[in-house]
């Protein structure tokens, strides 16, 4: 379209030279993520303040901040408080009567009232004695156009040097340079079949809405714009995955040999994942599967089948873990489930393996090992597998798309993926668009409830009598010590003067240990509590994952508001894997709504699902899943929990387009193209575009 500017110049136009940015506030940008005009203008406010409803000074209300229309009567009188503190009192009036308004040290803005003239004011409405007064925050003359009073005003996420007017005129600039031009991804017929208004409009608006309908507009056209990308991405990369061929796996009805061996019989829920699995493997396309399971769901001997019916068929697999713990966690399990089975054989690859033990688990690797487990390290070149035919992840939202990749070393070969993170089904397709989704909805039987009880800082003692009772049955216990500071070095500190704290007094006549990311010997000392050897393990949060200790029935979470609900969950998850009753006391310091909010969800469901959802409605999805940990873009403006309506059309809309041109390959399709890799940044864009 002619006259049309596109975002490709936009993105490369540095903000730097944005008239009111110059050097200095351009690195505060960059501290933001806004590097280019493009950036500056998806900079979208955080929230908004309505100073669109302007009041007479007679419906002025003690508590509200309001907007009023009136006249100076006198100049402002200076008043000083102490030294470099000023205040300055004026009285204004209008129709319907005469208010006080008071300026807090900002003597430029008392200099701008001028007797007689009239003015929009903005500010909180207080009283002294028996008279109202305000305290004003802005001024504006009633005879410009009004830019903070008078209008619904939008609030960003900002660093100290940089304030709203300084980020709102930057933004004016940055839409001047656009001129109302920028080339729209949608065309005018798809954004009247979907009431979508236009991006120029739409950008405009998200920043300087001229009403509340205005800004609903601008907000669903976005927030419908970020959905349609994401979908059409993660429909491309699943289409592409589907579109590759492997060697389908022949063995899949022997599957009954390695169930028969199990000690319990698998839930009727295990068991129809199993067959989606198996399903999956006897086809000549590659599986792409993330299985969600609450903990203790049995995801592992799921798993297990998996790897079963792959070294059956001639196939080589490998899992990867998120911590070495588990790695060598999972290494003992997968041994013990096909002791039965010789022919099958596991070997343990980890960063931190001294170079001899490494040297002999990559050279079985090379010569056809069944299995190989691992952290990170299954990631290095050196592994080189004969032939790999299935990849197995675990804890996914921990590894992004970019991981799963490389963890298949350029072989197209079938994708498992493991999360103990419930996730609403429709919020999961969403997130993981690219794999198709099953459920482990069904824990095995007998596994008791766990006791869990939100308590406050004066039960501690009463806590810990309760726990030394415990102990004294034969039992185990974690004690969790959360910390401000991530540093490891502060982490190392804190929890040894805690775990030396205890020692010494409420666990003087216990084996205690010690747990946290620096310690050197950490496997020894989670293999130490796993033999029963020490009685209490304190921890920061190194146990959150996977970690089974069937004897340990006591979790106590000290700051438990430190942490939300789906990771008090899979703490919690730690015990109750034996036949005891177990017992999770979270101690709670703070006195905020949330906090004890999260408390009481905690003590009253041992269900993840719905916890979950609290958690995501209480924190945001943004914090609850990390800043792009699950492999997806940041969603800006989209909610996925309120826009349920908006996600389906989305989603119908990025069908339709697809079935027309799989690969966005037309001419008119090229511009969106190019927008779906902006979207998912360039880093990704090979994995969303062959």
């Amino acid at each position: 379209m002619i006259g049309m500017k596109r975002e490709d110049n936009l993105s490369e136009k540095s903000i730097q030279y944005v008239k009111g940015v110059g050097e200095q506030r351009a690195k505060l940008f960059r501290s933001l993520g806004v590097e280019t005009v493009l950036d500056m203008l998806y900079f979208f406010p955080r929230d908004y303040e309505d100073r669109s409803r302007i009041v007479s000074i007679a419906q002025c209300r003690e508590g509200e901040t309001v907007c009023i229309r009136a006249r100076a009567e006198v100049n402002p009188r200076e008043q000083r408080i102490r030294k470099n503190f000023s205040m300055f009192r004026c009285a204004v009036s209008d129709a319907t009567g005469m208010l006080p308004v008071l300026i807090f040290n900002q003597k430029y803005m008392a200099a701008k009232l001028e007797r007689g003239q009239e003015y929009l004011f903005y500010g909180k409405i207080t009283r002294s004695g028996r008279e109202k007064q305000m305290t004003v925050t802005e001024i504006e003359s009633s005879n410009q156009e009004s830019k903070l009073c008078g209008r619904i005003v939008p609030k960003y996420h900002l660093v100290s040097g940089l304030t709203g007017k300084i980020c709102m005129s930057i933004i004016r600039n940055c839409l001047s340079i656009t001129e109302g031009q920028l080339e729209d991804v949608f065309s005018p017929e798809f954004r009247e079949r979907y009431q979508l208004c236009e991006i120029n409009f739409a950008l405009e608006q998200i920043h300087f809405p001229k009403d509340a309908h205005s800004l609903a507009l601008a907000k669903r056209r976005l927030a419908f714009e970020e959905l349609f990308l994401l979908s059409t991405g993660l429909r491309m990369l699943r289409g592409n995955r589907q579109n590759v061929t492997v060697t389908p796996f022949l063995n899949t009805d022997c599957i009954s040999e390695f169930t028969a061996t199990l000690p319990y019989e698998l839930t009727e829920a295990q068991q129809r994942v199993v067959r989606e699995i198996l399903t999956d493997l006897k086809q000549p396309r590659v599986m792409n599967r993330l299985v969600q399971g609450d903990v203790g769901s049995g995801k592992t001997a799921v798993a297990a089948c998996a790897v079963f019916i792959a070294a059956k068929s001639g196939f080589q697999s490998v899992m990867m873990a998120p911590t070495e713990i588990l790695a060598r966690q999972h290494y003992a399990s997968f041994q013990q489930f096909f002791a039965p089975f010789p022919e099958i054989t596991c070997v343990l690859l980890t960063g931190k393996m001294k170079k001899k033990e490494k040297t002999a688990a990559l050279e079985a690797a090379r010569n056809g090992v069944s299995l190989i487990i691992g952290t990170h390290a299954v990631l290095s070149e050196e592994l080189q597998i004969s032939n790999l035919g299935l990849v197995i992840t675990d804890e996914q939202h921990r590894f992004g798309v970019r991981q799963r990749a490389a963890l298949a070393h350029g072989q197209e070969t079938n994708m498992l993926v493991m999360t103990a993170t419930p996730i609403p089904r429709t919020l999961a397709l969403t997130l993981y668009g690219d794999l198709d989704l099953s459920v482990i909805d069904q824990l095995p039987p007998g596994r008791q409830v766990i006791k869990t009880y939100g308590v406050g800082e004066h039960m501690h003692d009463r806590t810990y009598n309760f726990l030394k009772k415990e102990l004294d049955r034969g039992r185990q216990a974690y004690i969790i010590c959360p910390l401000v500071d991530p540093s490891d070095v502060l982490e190392a500190e804190a929890v040894t003067e805690y775990a030396e704290k205890l020692q010494n007094r409420e666990l003087a006549n216990y084996h205690v240990g010690l747990l946290h990311g620096k310690l050197k010997e950490k496997d020894q000392i989670m293999e130490q509590f796993s033999t029963g050897e020490l009685q209490v393990l304190i921890s920061t949060t190194v146990v959150e994952v996977g970690v089974n200790v069937p004897n340990a029935t006591v979790m106590i979470v000290e700051n438990a508001e430190r942490f939300g609900l789906s990771q008090l969950h899979q703490l919690r998850g730690r015990v109750g894997r034996g036949s005891f009753q177990s017992y999770c006391i979270l101690i709670c310091r703070s006195n905020s709504e949330i906090a004890h909010q999260r408390m009481e969800i905690m003590s009253k469901t041992n269900d993840g699902f719905v916890l979950a959802q609290k958690d995501m409605e209480l924190r945001g999805i943004g914090e609850f899943f990390g800043t792009r940990q699950h492999g997806v873009p940041e969603l800006k403006v989209a909610n996925l929990f309120t826009d349920s309506g908006l996600i389906q059309s989305a989603s119908n809309a990025s069908s339709l387009v697809l079935s027309k041109d799989p690969d966005l390959s037309q001419k008119e399709h090229f511009y969106l193209k190019e927008r779906i890799r902006r979207f998912f940044s360039y880093e990704s864009k090979e994995l969303v575009f062959n």
